[in-house]
């Protein structure tokens, strides 16, 4: 039955069918190999996204639409660029730090290099910056969106394992930061060896007083959405209803761009990129029943068990192991397969469950960068036109500086633990 499985996902996955259909497919493989009716996959799809707390998901790809077609965005990116605009690459540094102020609203790494992709990279390429590069920082910043919190893939955790997802996202803050400032530090030295230009934008109080206060009502989304949850106003699904109601009001009182044309858009596309993800995360509850009903689960935590009890080796080879599978599968449905599994596993070695809930989701989001599946890699390749390959030759920098990243808050899970300890929730 695993061969079977095992076939049918990689040969629907090589023939171009959608991850959803992917996971469909091989479960109604493994029910029919079963024997098994094949209504089980109707009730456990329904039963896959039948939570409240997912309810956060059409929420925050509502509120990232609702801020990129109300001003929302570009105003962020202008105060980024006033921020750190001087420094040499300065567009580039403008990417990261937009993409980590947007981060702070979506929680989405998607929606992060659409609005950058369409925004910033021509915007780059104008500037003499080189066009493979400008599309990698694109891709790679946006990985940021499910590490700063608010997080989509966070939200799918806490759902699937139990885990506090307001532990889960101030989990976040610090690894968010440490990404994004590596990243500038790397941008900042290809910059010097490839002479790119910096902003010349005045860097004075004036300056930055104008850009801080058509930016300061944006600025404010994450301190509203992030400061209810973990000061225990709301909760996540509330906070994601809360940051909607925001981005609507900036977008048609405030900076009055959004209009009635654009609200009924906003709604088609968010429509459409929340059914995407549901339909994932439905068919990856019910392949992961499958896999459960085979007790493949269970023959992967011995398996890992029968190697080694040594809680460093354990994180090691789980890495490993999570890296390889997000080359192939999309990060909520990997998730949702195998993170209670994987959970179990580090509890029995002593690992804390919060400290492997992040290094899991870390995991999933350094597969946004990872070919053939890389789903990042696609998006900005989609919005800016260029060419597949040269965009994962660029982005190869910023993915080890992820996967580094990835290992120091492993190894030091102070850097993940500090803040929710803080905060009462480790």
């Amino acid at each position: 039955m695993t061969a079977l499985l095992g076939s049918v996902f990689f040969i629907t996955l090589a023939l171009g069918f959608p991850v959803a259909f992917c996971l469909g497919f091989t479960a109604f493989a493994g029910l029919l190999g079963k024997g098994m009716m094949l209504s089980i996959m109707a009730q456990r799809m329904f039963t896959g996204i039948d939570s409240f707390p997912l309810m956060a998901v059409p929420f925050f790809v509502l509120a990232g639409e609702l801020m990129n077609r109300g001003g929302t965005t570009r105003r962020l990116i202008d105060f980024a660029n006033v921020l750190v605009g001087r420094i040499p690459g300065g567009l580039a540094h403008t990417n990261i730090v937009a993409s980590m102020f947007f981060g702070g609203i979506s929680g989405s790494a998607v929606a992060d290099a659409a609005a950058m992709g369409t925004i910033l990279v021509p915007g780059m390429v104008r500037k003499g910056f080189n066009p493979g590069f400008s599309a990698a920082v694109t891709a790679a910043s946006s990985t940021m969106g499910p590490i700063i919190p608010p997080s989509i893939f966070m939200v799918i955790m806490g759902v699937t394992t139990g885990l506090s997802i307001g532990g889960l996202f101030a989990a976040g803050i610090i690894p968010g930061l440490l990404l994004g400032l590596s990243m500038m530090v790397l941008s900042y030295f290809m910059a010097i060896k490839h002479h790119y230009p910096r902003e010349t934008i005045p860097f004075n109080v004036k300056t930055i007083s104008k850009a801080a206060l058509s930016a300061g009502p944006a600025l404010l989304a994450p301190v509203i959405i992030l400061g209810g949850i973990l000061g225990g106003i709301f909760t996540a699904t509330e906070a994601a209803a809360v940051a909607v109601l925001y981005a609507f009001f900036l977008g048609t009182v405030i900076y009055r761009e959004l209009s009635l044309k654009e609200i009924k858009d906003v709604f088609i596309q968010s429509g459409v990129t929340t059914a995407v993800l549901l339909l994932i995360i439905g068919m990856a509850n019910i392949f992961s029943w499958v896999l459960t009903a085979e007790q493949i689960p269970t023959r992967i935590a011995h398996s890992l068990l029968t190697l080694t009890h040594n809680p460093y080796l354990i994180l090691l080879l789980m890495n490993i192991f999570l890296l390889f599978i997000g080359m192939f599968l999309e990060g909520g449905a990997a998730i949702i397969i195998l993170a209670p599994t994987l959970l179990s596993v580090a509890t029995t070695v002593g690992i804390t469950p919060l400290h492997f809930g992040f290094v899991m989701v870390l995991n999933i989001v350094v597969g946004l960068l990872t070919p053939p599946l890389g789903v990042c890699l696609f998006v900005v390749a989609g919005v800016t036109g260029l060419d597949f390959s040269t965009i994962i030759r660029s982005v190869l920098p910023f993915l080890a500086l992820e996967i580094a990243v990835l290992l120091l808050v492993t190894y030091f899970p102070a850097l993940i633990l500090f803040i929710p300890k803080l905060l009462g929730y480790a």
